[in-house]
């Protein structure tokens, strides 16, 4: 069954991913504040929101205090998983034996918290989890398996693994729009838009001996598409701070640049202990955190 959260609207709310061999991962917290075309880091102020031996990945802000993650247990089960800021707590959304929650993120109407749920047949699908802790809903029953994706409009951008994996959109059952082939794994929508962005491993160059990719945006209102110039070398995960500003990492070293510019500008190097390579990353403007995800060097 189809749903396209129309009924969210009218209501307010009160208050991928494949398994693949993961490494340990944790998620680190820092001070930054991103205003028009500037990021200031206050390298610092780092601290560790989770410290295991396990995976805590996938981070996204739900609210303007908390933060949802995909964690996996000593099993290999992974779940979803709320992080509260203010208390510092932490409280599972989902605790499913026999499923696996990766890619959190909030529904536009903010009544969801949806993740790619990969079910008891190995599907991989959307699901949609109510933030009042109620029974989970299966989204699109017969798009999958689903890897990555974001929200537009009450519908989800998604990408879809295959032979080449595709970034779609639904209007509709009969109404799927084919943005592009051939994409990278992170699919974002541009703030204040109505842009979803993605990376375009059709058009790709070479740089030191690493692969750079083209950042692409299709306006599923206006149906154009947009240039957002090249990636990092050798690195696919970026975020929007704002509607202005690309974030990526690479090795320890954070870098950012206006989507109409083409030089990235180095941000600063985040040094935690015991820990390399920044992957993914979410950042809240009401809070003023960067979070981002680094790997266990021990």
């Amino acid at each position: 069954m189809y749903k396209t959260l129309f009924f969210c609207l009218l209501t307010l709310i009160s208050s991928f991913s494949i398994c693949i061999a993961q490494s340990a991962t944790d998620l680190i917290a820092l001070d930054a504040k991103a205003t028009g075309s500037k990021l200031k880091l206050e390298i610092g102020t780092e601290q560790k929101i989770t410290d295991r031996n396990l995976y805590d990945n996938q981070p996204n802000f739900i609210n303007e205090k908390q933060m949802a993650f995909s964690a996996a247990d000593e099993k290999g089960n992974h779940d979803i998983i709320i992080y509260t800021f203010s208390s510092g707590k932490f409280t599972n959304l989902t605790k499913t034996p026999d499923l696996n929650e990766f890619s959190p993120a909030i529904t536009d109407c903010g009544l969801y918290v949806s993740a790619v749920t990969v079910e008891k047949d190995g599907k991989q699908r959307l699901w949609l989890y109510p933030t009042n802790f109620g029974e989970p809903e299966l989204l699109y029953d017969d798009i999958e398996p689903v890897g990555y994706y974001d929200w537009y409009d009450n519908r989800a951008a998604m990408f879809v693994l295959g032979q080449p994996n595709t970034l779609i959109y639904p209007f509709a059952k009969e109404n799927i729009l084919n943005i592009s082939q051939n994409v990278g794994r992170t699919v974002k929508k541009k703030p204040k838009s109505s842009i979803i962005t993605y990376l375009d491993k059709n058009d790709s160059k070479e740089i030191n001996g690493q692969k750079v990719f083209a950042i692409k945006g299709f306006d599923i209102e206006k149906q154009r598409s947009f240039n957002y110039g090249y990636s990092i070398p050798g690195e696919e995960d970026f975020i929007w701070l704002n509607k202005n500003l690309l974030l990526m990492g690479k090795g320890n070293e954070l870098f950012f640049r206006k989507a109409n510019k083409q030089d990235w500008q180095s941000a600063g190097y985040i040094k935690v202990e015991g820990y390399q390579d920044i992957s993914r990353m979410a950042y809240s403007h009401d809070l003023k955190k960067l979070v981002l995800v680094m790997e266990r060097t021990n």
